[in-house]
């Protein structure tokens, strides 16, 4: 067993699980935009990373982690619903190249406006766990218990996540309120709210998303950038009607990137979501959990 773990073919699978866990839970904020709303959001990663600034900053004047965790999710809750009210909503009905070009110039905006507010705040977040990796029988196995705390939270909540839209009242109604609008108003469905928490969801996730990638490593802007364009993909290859298939996507692509690094080229890592992807659209290109509709002419 010893063995096993320590061994090089597992030291890859813990490392791509890893990544594979941030990756999807980015993928999986864009499919409960797309969901509750059928809006690209492309100014996912940068909204995480602003509501990320707002609470982990003040870990540097000595301010609790676990509150300051709690404070960047509640910041990414807020960030979502006046982004949903005051730049999306007025969009409704309109071309759906509009929200796209939109939320695309909500990310210059944000990255912009992240080093001229915290100019001098890019430091190091302190890890609540420790870094250093487990030892069996004086080998080394590539997981810690901070690496632990990072997979455990990435996949406590997409499990949230795809409970809340597949067995919940609360998913079905932001289903309808997203695919059926009009109909889902005549049954007295609250559409405006549910397109809101949509957003609000998604976007405190992202929060959770930069939290997590910015542990431990220096908090930047532009930490999401490269997760998000992976988690694009991860998206796309799953189904972006489906909660789990962003999961299993950007676990995908987190050990594709992983088993290309180690036994192909590291230059060639960044290329793992496009193979994915290829290789996703050729056996299902609506994407792998999307359900395919009949209709009866």
């Amino acid at each position: 067993m010893s063995t096993l773990l320590t061994s090089r073919i597992m030291t890859d699978v813990f490392g791509g699980i890893t990544s594979g866990a941030v990756i999807a839970l980015v993928a999986l904020c864009l499919v409960i935009v797309w969901k509750s709303t059928n809006v690209l959001n492309f100014a996912q990663g940068a909204m995480g990373m602003f509501a990320t600034f707002v609470g982990m900053n003040l870990v540097f004047h000595d301010t609790n982690y676990w509150l300051c965790l709690v404070l960047s999710v509640a910041t990414g809750l807020v960030v979502g619903g006046l982004t949903e009210r005051v730049l999306i909503r007025p969009l409704y009905g309109k071309p759906e190249i509009n929200p796209i070009v939109v939320m695309v110039g909500f990310l210059g905006l944000l990255e912009a406006l992240v080093p001229a507010i915290w100019a001098s705040s890019f430091n190091t977040v302190p890890s609540p766990f420790s870094q250093v990796y487990f030892q069996s029988h004086g080998n080394t196995v590539l997981l810690s218990p901070f690496v632990l705390y990072q997979i455990a939270l990435a996949l406590g909540v997409m499990l949230v996540v795809a409970l809340l839209f597949q067995y919940t009242t609360l998913g079905l109604k932001m289903r309808a309120a997203a695919l059926a609008p009009e109909v889902s108003r005549l049954l007295g469905v609250r559409v405006n709210r549910l397109l809101t928490l949509g957003w609000m969801l998604s976007s405190g996730i992202g929060a959770l998303a930069g939290v997590i990638v910015s542990t431990g490593h220096t908090l930047d802007a532009t930490n999401l950038d490269g997760i998000f364009v992976s988690a694009f993909i991860a998206a796309a290859v799953g189904g972006l009607e489906s909660p789990l298939g962003a999961v299993i996507g950007g676990l995908l692509i987190g050990l594709a990137q992983q088993f290309i690094l180690n036994y192909w080229s590291a230059n060639l890592a960044p290329l793992a979501g496009v193979i994915v992807l290829l290789i996703s659209l050729a056996i299902k290109p609506q994407g792998i959990f999307t359900r395919t509709v009949t209709r009866r002419v």
